[in-house]
């Protein structure tokens, strides 16, 4: 069985046992953590679409870790202007483990 979800503006679909990185959660390491913005959840022929999000779907999963990614760096140049700004730029994340999906 598989579901989508939105967390953080963005939507993710998952299995059990899956670990991804989603956007930063406000919990703590190893804490268990309830998604409830289920969009779709189906397992082979049988797929419910929620109509925005399906009645009674939740995702359950539990908190691996928390991390930066990988640098993004931003340059803005000018050319015959003499101006050059550098910009980086590091996302927050949260590794999670789906531990269940009901729907």
């Amino acid at each position: 069985m598989y579901a989508v979800f939105s967390t953080g503006g963005k939507q993710y679909r998952a299995s059990e046992g899956d670990v991804l990185r989603v956007e930063k959660l406000d919990a703590e390491k190893g804490a268990k953590v309830e998604i409830d913005q289920v969009l779709m959840v189906g397992e082979g022929d049988d797929v419910r679409v929620g109509s925005p999000t399906v009645e009674g779907g939740k995702v359950t999963a539990e908190v691996v870790d928390h991390g930066r990614g990988d640098k993004i760096r931003i340059i803005k140049f000018k050319r015959r202007k003499h101006h050059m700004k550098q910009m980086g730029h590091r996302q927050y994340y949260t590794e999670i483990k789906i531990t269940g999906i009901e729907g």
